[in-house]
């Protein structure tokens, strides 16, 4: 077989017990809350997509522990079936995760099992420390649901002991205060996950069946696992399992699960290092290895196996496929910020993705769409950020002719200043990938290009889409009192977060700086960075208890800012608005209160609701033969996986 020019590491088999796995780009496991033919669909997609191995989401073995999946019945089989026979049509290998979700599972009763009667970080419940009767009782439903793999035709499982799961919590030191042969010593605290894995071995009774185990590479729970420990009990499990996979993190820390945008590519790395040298068997990391060539150099430098890109396939599931092809430049790109991923989950809803709208919903949608045009049509949109570039992209795709008329000196909008902030630069991938997709597609720009009705008339288009966006209001608006502007919000001292990140009338900054946010978003927090790195104290005030009040379950996609600002020159008063600003302090309070907080600052920068770009909108003559179309944060909801979603819904349908 010829080694691929470019990524030989990665274009090369592996055989990992009784199977050969045919590229090194992997998908571990990861949650849904998809379940039927939405998830055959959401799976085969990357499967055709030309990923190595899929494993299937942590699903609970036992009939207490609500999963997507009824593992603990045999009725699960012709389930597997099927999703098995799809998988294996694309050369792809099938793994299921198989967990109990122990404390962090939140139940109830009895049935709260855990190690020890130690509450779980978020859920808070005291769970009760398990008996030696539930122990065996777990470890035959474990058992019982990796031959339900085997005979659902799966090719192995992965048992997951890492993220503050139960089995976890038996080999934390913090998590496992027993005082039996489960608790105290390394060895007794590994005995529980050592007796699951030879039931299953006994169970399965098949040597090609392959049989994982995914460890924490770090927990981050206090008094927890280090990457030091868990090299010890990699390589006791070493003689034991097919391959060891590792992931950090856990409840106690829960954006180390899933490193956002704020972590470094590759975050992962320098905890897994001392694990992997430790064991012989293949190795499986994971952690913003966004690209098949970041890919290729840690395979390369042998610091493991395989790589897992499961974000990464999210936002482009013919990602393998495209790098084998040499077609790197046409990768969607994953932007790292868990909203639409993990944040949606986390809140209750089926996984979803800021830059692909077609994620979770390929059996609705396709990735690319499918159709050409029934009519070429000309399509004039307005606006040239993530909106209208995603509206340009689709609607060029589908064979019409598209004219885009941008009223600044650069594409990408409020995302390209959002970029511009720190660590927030790989938000602005997805729009230079848009920007050379719609240049490739033959979409006529047009920069520095304001558009009226006598614009849109000359050029006579069969569609309109107006993707303007918004602006920053310059009238002292906060949402607590809205008919009273802020007083003192037109001193010289006042900006808004786009003057900061150099868009409009320069900042000079003095210190301290106190930054109002009224939106909850990242917005305010970019705005904080830029002024500590300036080096200034800040204080932000926010309308919200807590930073980042509305961004999509705060501890995977705002944890790590929290952290990163607390750690700095910085404090944060929550629940407030502002009563005043004036030359060198601003008033706060807590609407419907009579207490009053004054601050020191010199430099105040006011992150409120922007103004919608509808006067457009509003000149249009509804009699005109053309179809008005609406997109993105011009229509009054703000953020880029709406603006994205948007694009892509209206450039499907005309």
């Amino acid at each position: 077989m010829s080694r691929h020019p470019t990524y030989p590491h990665v274009f090369s088999p592996l055989k990992v017990g009784g199977v050969t796995i045919p590229n090194r780009i992997c998908r571990s496991a990861h949650g849904t809350l998809l379940s039927g033919e939405a998830a055959i669909a959401y799976h085969e997609a990357r499967a055709a997509g030309g990923v190595g191995m899929i494993t299937l989401e942590a699903t609970g073995v036992h009939r207490l522990v609500a999963t997507q999946i009824p593992l603990w019945s045999d009725d699960v089989t012709p389930y597997y079936r099927e999703m098995s026979r799809r998988i294996h049509n694309h050369g792809t290998v099938l793994f299921q995760q198989i967990y109990h979700a122990g404390a962090s599972y939140g139940a109830r009763g009895q049935q709260n099992w855990g190690a020890s009667a130690i509450p779980n970080y978020q859920q808070g419940v005291v769970p009760f420390e398990m008996t030696q009767a539930q122990i065996d009782e777990v470890v035959e439903a474990f058992a019982r649901a990796a031959r339900r793999c085997r005979d659902g035709g799966l090719d192995g499982v992965d048992v997951h002991a890492s993220s503050g799961y139960l089995i976890h919590e038996f080999l934390s030191p913090a998590l496992n205060q027993r005082s039996d042969g489960y608790g105290g010593s390394l060895e007794n605290r590994m005995r529980f996950l050592l007796e699951i894995l030879e039931a299953v071995r006994a169970e399965v009774n098949d040597p090609a069946f392959v049989v994982g185990v995914r460890l924490p590479n770090e927990d981050f729970t206090p008094g927890g696992l280090t990457p030091d420990q868990v090299a010890e009990i990699a390589a006791r499990l070493d003689p034991i399992v097919d391959y060891v996979s590792l992931h950090m993190g856990s409840y106690w820390r829960f954006h180390t699960l899933i490193a956002p945008t704020d972590d470094p590519l590759g975050a992962e790395m320098s905890a897994n290092a001392p694990i992997t040298r430790r064991v012989t068997k293949p190795t499986i990391v994971v952690g913003r290895i966004n690209t098949v060539d970041h890919a290729e150099a840690i395979i390369r430098a042998g610091d493991a196996d395989m790589v897992s890109m499961v974000r990464a396939m999210l936002a482009d599931p013919e990602l393998v496929n495209k790098a084998k092809r040499g077609e790197e430049h046409r990768i969607r790109p994953c932007i790292g910020t868990n909203i639409g991923c993990v944040g949606q989950i986390m809140s209750g809803h089926p996984l979803s993705c800021v830059v692909n709208p077609a994620a979770a919903r390929e059996r609705l949608i396709a990735f690319e769409p499918a159709d050409k045009a029934e009519r070429q049509k000309k399509v004039l949109i307005v606006g040239g950020g993530p909106a209208g570039l995603e509206a340009a992209r689709t609607a060029a795709k589908r064979g019409h002719q598209v004219i885009l008329h941008e009223a600044g000196q650069r594409l990408g909008g409020q995302v390209a200043i959002a970029a511009s902030a720190p660590r927030r630069a790989d938000v602005g991938a997805i729009v230079s990938f848009l920007i050379d997709e719609v240049q490739s597609l033959g979409v006529e720009v047009h920069l520095n290009s304001w558009v009226d009705a006598d614009t849109i008339a000359a050029t006579d288009p069969d569609e309109v889409i107006i993707a303007t966006g918004t602006t920053p209001r310059h009238d002292g608006f906060q949402v607590s009192t809205p008919n009273q502007p802020i007083p003192g919000f037109d001193r010289k001292h006042v900006f808004n977060a786009w003057q900061l990140f150099g868009h409009g009338e320069p900042v000079k900054i003095q210190g301290p700086a106190v930054v109002f946010d009224d939106t909850g978003s990242f917005e305010a927090i970019s705005a904080c960075d830029a002024l500590l790195k300036a080096g200034v104290h800040v204080t932000m005030v926010s309308r919200y208890e807590g930073i980042g009040g509305t961004v999509p379950f705060p501890p995977v996609t705002v944890e790590a800012s929290r952290e990163r600002l607390m750690s700095s020159d910085f404090d944060f008063f929550g629940g407030h608005y502002l009563r005043r600003i004036d030359a060198e302090e601003v008033e706060i309070g807590v609407l419907f209160t009579p207490r009053v907080r004054r601050i020191t600052a010199k430099t105040v920068v006011v992150v409120t609701f922007n103004q919608p770009n509808r006067d457009l909108v509003t000149a249009l003559n509804p009699g005109n033969r053309y179809q008005v179309h609406l997109i993105g944060d011009v229509q009054g909801r703000t953020g880029i996986m709406n603006a994205i979603h948007g694009g892509a819904e209206v450039a499907r349908r005309i």
